[in-house]
């Protein structure tokens, strides 16, 4: 049952990059509602955040050393904040300025989040296009079968 197990391996690689974009595009949405939020429970401005993501090795049925390990998705190891400082915008009347007239505005850039909202939607597309792709195949297959 190779084929077998391949398939299902298929659909695992794809449903797992689904839900990591789907994960990954849910924080780029946060980033982008929280850009102007100057103030945060921890007292600073919001901070941009970031999905961590890393591989999935499986073992396979018949091996068990690390060279029989297969890719078998990806998975979201966590979510954090990025390092940056927040960006100083020169505002002087606003309740939360220095006083030089600097307030701490979110290190959160709307072009980039676009840009890597774009990027998550491409890849959640081409994830579901390889679904799509295998079920088109699978009901051709048994198109041919019924012959």
């Amino acid at each position: 049952m190779p084929v077998f197990n391949e398939t299902i391996s298929l659909l695992d690689i794809s449903a797992s990059g689904l839900t990591s974009e789907r994960i990954r595009m849910g924080v780029i949405a946060n980033n982008i509602a929280n850009a102007q939020v100057t103030e945060t429970s921890d007292g600073g401005p919001y901070k941009r955040q970031q999905v961590e993501f890393s591989s999935v090795l499986k073992k396979t049925m018949m091996g068990k050393s690390k060279k029989d390990a297969i890719l078998s998705g990806v998975e979201v190891k966590g979510v954090k904040e990025t390092k940056e400082p927040p960006n100083m915008v020169y505002m002087p009347g606003h309740p939360k300025a220095d006083e030089e007239g600097f307030v701490k505005m979110p290190n959160v850039s709307i072009a980039k989040e676009m840009v890597d909202m774009i990027s998550a939607s491409r890849s959640y597309e081409a994830n579901t296009a390889v679904i799509s792709t295998f079920r088109k195949m699978n009901e051709r297959a048994l198109s041919i079968i019924r012959r």
